[in-house]
């Protein structure tokens, strides 16, 4: 029986498209979270089979993925890995990869990875200190930092000026901030300090550039300390100085996979011996001033490379 035209037409309509989004594959791989690899697709420096990649591409293991010029390795072990780990970072370090003014970066102390990246899930400014989370996983960072998934940030704040219960009202109901509504979903007053240098613990529901300090500050006060201890369901506890991490252990992260609804992955087995070249390695660099400085690159040079 031969198949009509019209018939023809909607088998083809019904007929998902073949691949993943490129996005997604990259997030997948551990090279970028999604929101960054849709912003590098945007900026031309993704190219599938040798072509500028655009946005809504698919692509399947067949094709070949580049960023800035390398080869994107699809491999499979390493598009499964979902390794996450914990950094109490200290004042003064960036959370870029390679910052073209020289300055310590957050990724200067943490454990070198054979294959993939650490990816942050959000980002702290320069004088923020605390909980930063990174991750192999560019589903599970994406899905972190995703509204929809509801994952609130928990602060400590000092603030310097006096805080009245209708600035308080204010910044739980939202204020108009220049980019728009904003609010503390939550605000109490911590037993420390006094006067008019007294700590707060607030909450948000975003991760927007300085938007705690922008916060307050749009009540007229002055924002002197700022510390980041949740993310969700992820706890800064005591144990964790600062300029260390910690990885999280199989328990810790299967917790964490199902509060993103995603399915577990096996953490991979490590070697006695690695695991104590791993210990060395977070020793040396958790004492202050032991991150390693990368020498002053060219203009341009610092941009994110598509394989580490």
């Amino acid at each position: 029986m031969n198949t009509t035209i019209d018939e023809q037409q909607t088998t083809e309509e019904n007929t998902p498209p073949a691949g993943e989004k490129l996005q997604k594959v990259l997030a997948r791989l551990g090279v970028a979270s999604r929101r960054d690899s849709e912003q590098w697709i945007k900026d031309g420096r993704i190219k599938v089979n040798g072509l500028v990649a655009n946005l809504g591409m698919r692509v399947t293991p067949r094709d070949t993925i580049s960023v800035d010029g390398e080869t994107v390795k699809q491999d499979k072990e390493a598009a499964t890995l979902r390794r996450v780990i914990l950094y109490n970072k200290p004042e003064g370090e960036v959370c870029t990869r390679r910052d073209p003014e020289g300055r310590p970066t957050v990724f200067e102390r943490l454990p070198r990875l054979k294959s993939g990246r650490w990816i942050n899930i959000g980002r702290l400014d320069i004088n923020t200190t605390g909980l930063l989370i990174f991750t192999t996983d560019g589903e599970l960072a994406n899905r972190m930092m995703h509204p929809s998934y509801n994952m609130d940030r928990e602060y400590a704040v000092r603030v310097r000026g006096e805080v009245t219960e209708e600035m308080i009202e204010n910044l739980k109901n939202g204020v108009v901030l220049e980019d728009g509504p904003a609010k503390f979903t939550d605000i109490q007053a911590a037993p420390e300090g006094d006067g008019f240098n007294r700590w707060y613990h607030c909450v948000v529901m975003e991760g927007r550039n300085r938007e705690v300090r922008r916060l307050w500050e749009s009540q007229g006060l002055v924002v002197s300390r700022l510390k980041r201890v949740r993310f969700g369901p992820v706890f800064l506890t005591s144990a964790l100085s600062v300029g260390r991490w910690r990885e999280l252990n199989q328990a810790e992260v299967n917790i964490l996979s199902k509060e993103c609804g995603l399915e577990p992955v096996a953490l991979p087995d490590i070697k006695p011996k690695t695991k104590e070249k791993i210990d060395r390695q977070e020793r040396r660099l958790s004492k202050p001033g032991a991150a390693p400085r990368r020498p002053q690159r060219k203009p341009g040079a610092d941009k994110p490379r598509g394989k580490r």
